[in-house]
Formats: C-alpha cells, structure tokens, sequence
C-alpha cells in the first residue's frame, strides 16, 4: 500500500519579517536659552522736581555689570528695545508715511539731516591713504557737538542740564572720538538717546512705529554716509565671525518687519533681485544689500558666513527670536559692550556701581584702546583693557569698508569670487 506524502506547508514570513516604519528624524536641538518676553514698558518718570546729571561709565567691573543686568534699568532698556521691535511686526518702512509722524518725529529727522549736512561739508583728509580710521571724523564730531544744544532745543528742551544729559547719549551714537571706530555700542546709544525722549516725553509709545521704520532707518543712512566717507573702524569687531561689522538692531527690527511674510524667505537674502527689488521696505535685506557693498569678496559664505548660517532657518520667527537671545547675550550681557554704556538720571544706574573717579579710569570720550574694567587677579586689583574675544590687548581692524572703497578708488571693476566658489 502506497504512502501518502503530505505537501509541505509554507512558512507564513509575514510575522517574521520586521515591519516597514518611516524614519524618526532626530529632533533638533533646544535652544538652552530661553526666548526673552518684552517685559511692560514703564511709564515715564514724574519730571515735576527731577535733578538731571550728565552721564558717566559704571560699569567698570564684572559686579557692576552684574548690578546692572539684575536692575530697573536693565529691565528699562529690555522694554523699549523689544517694544519698538515688536511695533514693526509685519511692517514694511513704506507704510509710515511723512505727513503721519508727530511733529517730534519729525524734528528729529531733521536733526539726523542737518548732521549729514555736516558730513557733507566736512570731507575726509585724502592725503591720508588709509584703511584705519580717517581723523577727520574728530572735526565732524567737534561740528555736531556744537551744534547739538539747538538740536535739542528743536525737540522743546529749554533746560540746560537736561540738554546736557540728553545730548551726551546722541554725541556718542556717531563713533569713538580717540578709536575713531563704531559698533554695536554707538548704536545703541542712539536707542538709549530715543528712549531719553520717551522719559522726557517728548515723543510716545504711538510714535514707536516712525521712531524705527523713519528715524532709525534715517540714522542708519547717517551711519552708512560717515562709515564710507571716513573710514570708521568696526569696533570689538569678530571678523568674519560676526554678524555684521557695525550693527546689529536692523537684524533684530528687520526680522520683525518680515516676520509672517508671505513669499519672502530667509533663504531670500542670497537673491540678488530680492535684495534690489526689497531692499529699501525691509531693513533686513537693506542691511545684507550693504554689507555686500562693503566687501571685496563676492559671496555671503565667504565675508558673512554667521549670516549665510542663518539663513537656513526654517521661518523669520525662528530669525527673530535668535536676534532678541543675541541682544540680550551679545550686547547687554557682554561685558566689553556695556563697560562703555552711560548712565545718567533717566537711565539710573543702581546703588553699588562704580564711578569713574573710584575706578581711576577715564571718560568714555577721552578713553584709550579698549577702555578699562577692574579685575581682581591674584588678589590684586588692575584695571583691565577688555576687548569682544576678552584680551587684555586688542588688534586694530582696518575697515571692510575702507578696502572696498580702495578697490574702487584703483579701478577694480566686479568683486573678485572665492577659487572654491
């Protein structure tokens, strides 16, 4: 009798092999600094019997500074700063028209214009071939000092000690008089200058919109005409390893400006057209467009490559809130900004800050290279030149400026490109 053989069965592999599944993408990395939040902007000082004083350093060591970030004022200029930026949300410069800013606003457009003027009839020594700074610029500033008293009396200013308080904050936004250099300290004291008016109130929080998009947009013009025509040096400057070698606030309003746009992108910046076409309504793309004016080599990666990383990010909201972590990091919290930042009676420093006269340092006007801080090293206390990396002995960096401006001057036609480019 014949065996039936039983047809071998067929292993079910379905349960064994393992399943398809999508790849996870690892997630990016938090951010270990937290967003900061616009903290409320106080409301101006009661001037009824206020004693005005002409502002001085205090910062001069790592415990003033640290008085300092854990202060009103602190707090004071986090508000005003983050308050102007958040105005401009979605706001391109043409949308503030002249005949809608408040007489104030316009007084002081006309202040920003009678200073170019200056400029203007104050040309560089050309005998001077030069890519440091131009001393000339010394002649400008004694000019706007003169000229700075009516300046303000413009505004409705009739007391001289408040003039004399005020002032001081806009006779330093132009530059160092001793360095002959600029950075994002000058800058902001023309901030601490506008929130001053806002003290004295002069001008209000429904003038916080025209006070970015027409007078710092006019005061960035100033700045542009007296880096070009005298050579200013970038002060503190990272290089190529910074963001910009002169200013850092139109990052910051310029990317609120662009915050929810509907087509422009941060990739956008490395659109020529874009820049040409947009430009002058964002002062985002302004600021890219000038500085590649400036350089003598062709390409972001190459002469900016801190703003060629970021524009990478995903959304203007991701730009925007990086700008406010590297206000508050790169400029309020760093110590050789701030040891010249001045404080006076509007803008108080707090009880236990140094003065000038304790510290055995000079005035900010009349400083040496890289300004002072008291250490303590070894239990010995000296006074410490500090500069951005931290050295005692900071290097002079010619002007990006003056060299493109050189190039031109000996008939050098298109920016020349990287050889890996």
């Amino acid at each position: 009798m014949a065996t039936q053989h039983s047809t071998p069965t067929i292993p079910n592999l379905r349960d064994k092999l393992p399943k398809l599944e999508p790849r996870r993408r690892r997630p990016a990395p938090a951010n270990p600094l937290p967003l900061p939040e616009t903290p409320p902007l106080p409301s101006p000082p009661d001037l009824s019997s206020h004693t005005f004083q002409v502002p001085s350093r205090r910062i001069l060591s790592t415990k003033d500074h640290e008085l300092f970030l854990s202060s009103p004022t602190y707090t004071l200029i986090l508000a005003f700063v983050f308050g102007l930026s958040d105005a401009v949300v979605d706001t391109p410069i043409s949308a503030v028209k002249d005949d809608e800013c408040s007489p104030a606003i316009k007084s002081i457009l006309s202040i920003l214009d009678e200073a170019e003027h200056l400029v203007l009839e104050t040309p560089p020594d050309e005998s001077e071939e030069s890519r440091f700074g131009n001393k000339v610029f010394r002649t400008f500033l004694d000019k706007a000092k003169a000229s700075s008293p009516s300046w303000h009396q413009k505004l409705g200013l009739t007391s001289q000690d408040a003039i004399a308080e005020v002032e001081t904050y806009l006779n330093n936004s132009f530059g160092n008089r001793t360095r002959i250099d600029y950075g994002s300290g000058h800058e902001l004291n023309f901030i601490i200058w506008l929130l001053c008016l806002y003290q004295l109130q002069i001008v209000t929080r429904a003038d916080f919109k025209a006070l970015v998009l027409k007078v710092f947009v006019r005061y960035l013009e100033l700045m542009r005409t007296i880096q070009l025509t005298y050579y200013l040096e970038p002060a503190g400057s990272h290089g190529v390893w910074g963001l910009d070698d002169y200013q850092f606030l139109p990052f910051l309003f310029g990317a609120s400006q662009l915050l929810h746009h509907p087509f422009i992108t941060p990739l956008a910046i490395h659109q020529q057209l874009t820049l040409e076409e947009f430009g002058h309504d964002y002062m985002y793309l302004g600021q890219v467009r000038f500085v590649n004016s400036t350089k003598t080599v062709k390409g972001l990666r190459w002469h900016s490559p801190m703003l060629d990383d970021i524009s990478s990010a995903k959304s203007w909201t991701k730009i925007e809130g990086g700008m406010k972590r590297m206000f508050v990091a790169e400029v309020l919290r760093k110590l050789p900004v701030m040891q010249h930042f001045l404080f006076g009676s509007l803008v108080p420093a707090v009880e236990g800050m140094s003065t000038e006269s304790e510290a055995g340092v000079a005035d900010e006007e009349n400083e040496v290279e890289g300004g002072g801080v008291i250490v303590e090293h070894d239990g010995v206390r000296h006074v410490h030149n500090a500069n951005s990396w931290g050295d005692c002995c900071g290097i002079k960096v010619p002007s990006a400026v003056a060299a493109a401006q050189a190039a031109k001057k000996h008939g050098a036609g298109e920016l020349r490109r990287i050889p890996f480019d």
